[in-house]
C-alpha cells in the first residue's frame, strides 16, 4: 500500500492532536507543518519530530507529494485555507465550525464535489464506540420511536474573566463561540444518532463576561491559569459563555440543551439523553466506556464497552477488548482511518462527516444566532 502523505496547517493544540492521531494510522506520514509564522512552524515541527515546516502554507500546496492537509486553525482561516487546498488538488480534513458563514460553506461544499475530492468536517465525536452502539440500537429498533432528546456541553476553561482564547474574539472565531465551538458537536452527535434533523428551535444566548482580560502573548487552549496581572489587557467581549436551546427534531420529537463555558468542575462533559417509546439511552463523554440503558418495566442497567457484546455495525469503532478504554483521542484516530481510506480509494464507502455535514451544524448555529437575537422561535433553513 502506498504511503500516503499529509500536513498539518495549526500549532496548536488540535495541531498536536490530529498530528498524534495521524501517526497511529500507520499508513499516513505527517510530511510538514504550516504555522503562522515561520518560527512558531519550525518550534511545533521539532517538539513533533517533523522535519520540513513553514510559515507560508501556500509552499506545502505547490508541492505534488502532499496527498491532504488537516486545518485545525482558528476559524477566520478555515475557508482560505480549505479553499485554496482543494484548488491545488489536495484532499481536506477541517476542524469545525467549517466555515466562518453558510455561504463559505457552500463553496467548499461545492468545490469539493466539483473536484472529487476527499472532504471532512471534523465532528469527532460521534465516533466514541458507545455513541455508534446507541445509534445502531436505534436502527435496530431497540429504542421505538424517540419522543424526547436532551443534554448538554459543560466545560469549566473560560469560568473566570482572565481565561482568554483566540475563540473568545469574534473576528478569529465568528459571531458564536460557545455554540460554535462545542454545541455543534452535541447537535451533530443527536442527529447522528437519532436520524432526526432539527427543524426548529429556540435560543437564548448569555455573555457573563462583557468584559475579559486579553493576555499580552500567545496561549495554547486550555492552558493560561498561571498568568499574573501585568500580563494581560482588558478588551470587550462580544462571543457568548453560555446558551440554552429548545429544540423540535423532525415532525414530533422535542429537546432542550444547554452549552457552557463557565461550568466550574465540568472539563468536559457532552451529556446526551434519547428518550424512546421502548427504551431510553444517556450516555457522558466524561465516563465514555459506559452507556446508561434505562426501561420502563424492568431495571435499568450501565453497559461497558466491550467489542464482542457491542451492537454488530458499531463494533468497529473499537480496537480495545472489554475492559481497556477507548476516549477522546481514539476519535480522531476512527475518523483519520476511515477519511484516508477514501483518499487512498476513491470509490470506498464515506463513513465520516463530510463538509456538507459543516453545512448543515452552520445552518443550525446561524438559526440560534438568529433566534436569540429576535427572543424567538426560528425554523433551520
Amino acid at each position: 500500500m502506498k504511503k500516503l502523505r499529509t500536513a498539518i496547517f495549526g500549532t496548536g493544540f488540535m495541531g498536536r492532536v490530529h498530528t498524534e492521531g495521524v501517526r497511529r494510522l500507520g499508513n499516513v506520514e505527517v510530511a510538514a507543518i504550516a504555522g503562522s509564522t515561520a518560527d512558531k512552524a519550525r518550534k511545533f515541527a521539532d517538539e513533533v519530530g517533523v522535519d520540513r515546516s513553514t510559515g507560508d502554507y501556500h509552499e506545502l500546496l505547490a508541492d505534488p507529494s502532499i496527498d491532504a492537509v488537516h486545518v485545525c486553525t482558528p476559524n477566520a482561516l478555515h475557508f482560505p485555507m480549505s479553499k485554496a487546498a482543494m484548488e491545488a488538488g489536495k484532499h481536506v480534513l477541517c476542524e469545525k465550525p467549517l466555515a466562518m458563514s453558510t455561504a463559505e460553506a457552500q463553496e467548499m461544499v461545492r468545490l469539493a464535489r466539483e473536484k472529487n475530492l476527499a472532504n471532512c468536517t471534523f465532528h469527532n465525536l460521534r465516533y466514541y464506540p458507545q455513541v455508534q452502539n446507541m445509534r445502531r440500537m436505534r436502527e435496530a429498533g431497540d429504542l421505538g420511536e424517540i419522543y424526547a432528546v436532551q443534554g448538554t456541553y459543560s466545560q469549566d476553561w473560560l469560568l473566570y474573566d482572565t481565561d482568554f482564547n483566540w475563540r473568545i474574539e469574534s473576528d478569529m472565531n465568528g459571531r458564536s463561540r460557545a455554540f460554535a465551538d462545542i454545541g455543534t458537536h452535541w447537535c451533530d452527535m443527536v442527529e447522528h444518532i437519532t436520524g432526526l434533523r432539527v427543524t426548529s428551535l429556540c435560543a437564548d444566548l448569555q455573555t457573563f463576561h462583557k468584559t475579559r482580560k486579553k493576555p499580552k502573548g500567545s496561549i495554547e487552549t486550555f492552558s493560561g491559569k498561571t498568568l499574573q496581572p501585568s500580563d494581560y489587557t482588558e478588551i470587550p467581549i462580544d462571543t457568548e459563555d453560555f446558551g440554552a436551546v429548545l429544540l423540535r427534531l423532525g415532525e414530533k420529537t422535542r429537546g432542550a440543551m444547554t452549552v457552557s463555558q463557565i461550568s466550574a468542575g465540568r472539563k468536559n462533559r457532552l451529556f446526551v439523553e434519547i428518550y424512546g417509546t421502548k427504551a431510553s439511552v444517556a450516555w457522558n463523554q466524561e465516563s465514555p466506556d459506559e452507556l446508561w440503558i434505562g426501561e420502563r418495566n424492568t431495571p435499568n442497567r450501565i453497559v461497558v464497552k466491550d467489542p464482542s457484546l457491542l451492537a454488530e455495525k458499531a463494533r468497529s469503532y473499537a480496537d480495545l477488548p472489554g475492559g481497556h478504554s477507548e476516549g477522546y483521542d481514539d476519535t480522531f484516530k476512527q475518523v483519520f482511518r476511515r477519511f484516508y481510506r477514501t483518499v487512498a480509494d476513491r470509490h470506498a464507502p464515506v463513513e465520516y462527516p463530510t463538509f456538507e455535514d459543516g453545512l448543515r451544524q452552520l445552518r443550525i448555529l446561524e438559526t440560534v444566532l438568529e433566534s436569540s437575537a429576535k427572543h424567538a422561535w426560528a425554523d433551520v433553513k
